[in-house]
């Protein structure tokens, strides 16, 4: 298959998406010039708000590749990923990605990013979402374990 084919088949899940009551969101992990995810966005039928295209390929991506790292594969989105979806794009370790909406199409519809964008850019205390740091020392202990763990297996 073509690049052009694996963001067809994106698009065409984000279109099926709708019909079946999820987000109009599509998204395709491919590697080897082979499809070994697909899915779309369910976040209402699931009542998961993490339960992005993205997100949803990647969980599968990663069991049916028995692994957490992702690298060697590209991913196709129907659209521009959302903060967290990047994130997670960025922590699988996929080496390429593709996407054919952006942020502003997304915005215009309903879908717009920009205030997780602005929030992370603040100081905590002038946050939307409430955030205090505490029990920050008895939390490094668990670092400082991590830190000399023999057995570690590092991500």
């Amino acid at each position: 298959m073509k690049i052009e084919e694996f963001m067809s088949e994106a698009i065409k899940l984000a279109n099926e998406s709708i019909d079946n009551g999820g987000g109009p969101f599509g998204a395709v992990i491919v590697k080897n010039g082979e499809i070994i995810a697909k899915s779309s966005n369910s976040v209402t039928k699931d009542n998961d708000p993490t339960a992005h295209a993205e997100i949803n390929a990647i969980r599968q991506a990663t069991k049916k590749l028995s692994t957490f790292d992702l690298s060697g594969c590209e991913i196709y989105s129907s659209c521009e990923p959302c903060p967290m979806c990047l994130g997670a794009i960025y922590w699988a370790r996929i080496e390429h990605l593709y996407f054919a909406c952006n942020q502003n199409d997304a915005d215009k519809i309903g879908f717009s990013d920009q205030f997780i964008y602005k929030e992370i850019e603040k100081q905590y205390q002038y946050r939307n979402l409430k955030t205090e740091n505490i029990f920050r020392e008895e939390a490094l202990k668990v670092f400082e374990k991590w830190e000399n763990f023999k057995e570690k297996i590092e991500y």
